[in-house]
């Protein structure tokens, strides 16, 4: 489901931006196109808002594509038809770098803008679950290790909570996460699926020899219902949970501490999903965030560069800045630091392996 976001008043092109715009044959857009993470897109949105009220550009327009639809249209090419901005819940992987390269996007500026927890939340009028993240594996993967024992997979019998781990609750698994094109669809099969995959040494040492096949037995979420893709809108899943009880969701920590008088947050390994142990690492499904920017369209954009500045600034990004207010986990300061240089340079990112 897309959610596109553009308001603010018309304004003309500024000098510089239309003669940059003559090297296209064309006229620029008098407006920044953003694409990408339903994620990143509440933080993108305060950021775009903020910008349209105190500069003197449109407010951009943002699409909520996911992360992977996002990159797709972000490297399709250089030119008013693309997109300016992609945001990213995940890395981008070098196979969209070298896709991008492809369709002449050859010069992609990274900024990373803070950290995420994934979260698996559940109504507030449900008991709150403490899980781990072999649970959560035995739970949603397709295939899973033979209860009865051996280094055999079987196709996953399990139908509640308690089959998996007798100390949880005798819930039935129903689970509403988000679709392969989703940035946080990724981070929870490398960090939650994956993570549980590992608690089996057998299954671990498979990654030695054959790395493809691991992926293929942790990363493969099971399609028998018990795992219901409900789309790109987090807000969704929110409320669905608050019709369903019985149900978990997995979207990210703004979004739990958003609706933190309908929702609640399942521990993971002991760990509770908050602010300050998603900051620190304790939190172990945490994820960093990102921005991508197409540095080919610094200059015939009007604002782009001042928008960077504006996202990447103290006052936004920052320890205090109005993000962590969202939910956004900041930064270290060196770390700030450093993508503000990296901002400020348009320094192109080198391979990402």
């Amino acid at each position: 489901m897309r959610r596109i976001f553009h308001t603010g008043p018309m304004a003309g092109l500024i000098a510089a931006g239309l003669a940059s715009s003559l090297a296209w044959g064309q006229v620029a857009r008098d407006y920044i196109s953003i694409v990408g993470s339903s994620t990143v897109y509440p933080f993108a949105t305060v950021v775009a808002e903020q910008f349209g009220r105190t500069s003197k550009f449109r407010t951009p327009k943002i699409e909520s594509t996911g992360s992977g639809g996002g990159i797709r249209l972000f490297c399709a090419g250089v030119g008013v038809k693309h997109p300016d901005v992609a945001n990213s819940s995940r890395r981008i992987k070098s196979s969209e770098v070298t896709e991008c390269a492809k369709n002449g996007v050859r010069e992609i500026v990274e900024i990373k803008i803070g950290y995420d927890g994934i979260v698996f939340a559940s109504s507030v009028a449900s008991s709150r679950l403490a899980l781990t993240r072999k649970a959560i594996f035995l739970a949603l993967a397709r295939q899973v290790p033979d209860p009865k024992g051996g280094a055999t997979l079987i196709t996953n019998p399990y139908r509640t909570w308690r089959d998996v781990d007798p100390a949880l609750p005798d819930r039935i698994i129903e689970v509403l996460g988000p679709p392969p094109t989703s940035g946080t669809r990724d981070a929870f099969v490398e960090l939650a699926m994956e993570g549980g995959c590992k608690a089996f040494p057998w299954i671990a040492a498979i990654k030695e020899e054959d790395e493809v096949k691991f992926k293929g037995i942790c990363q493969t979420i099971r399609e028998d219902g018990r795992f219901i893709e409900a789309g790109e809108n987090d807000n969704l899943i929110v409320q669905k949970l608050k019709a369903n009880p019985n149900a978990l969701g997995i979207f990210g920590y703004s979004f739990l501490e958003q609706n933190e008088d309908a929702v609640q947050g399942a521990t993971v390994d002991g760990q509770a999903p908050a602010f300050q142990a998603i900051a620190s690492g304790a939190y172990p499904v945490s994820r960093p965030l990102f921005f991508y920017v197409k540095k080919a369209h610094v200059g015939p954009i009007p604002g782009l560069r001042e928008f960077l500045a504006e996202f990447t600034s103290n006052k936004t990004m920052g320890a205090e800045g109005y993000l962590s207010d969202k939910g956004l986990i900041p930064l270290p300061a060196a770390e700030l630091s450093a993508v503000q240089q990296a901002a400020r340079d348009l320094a192109a990112m080198g391979p990402v392996k």
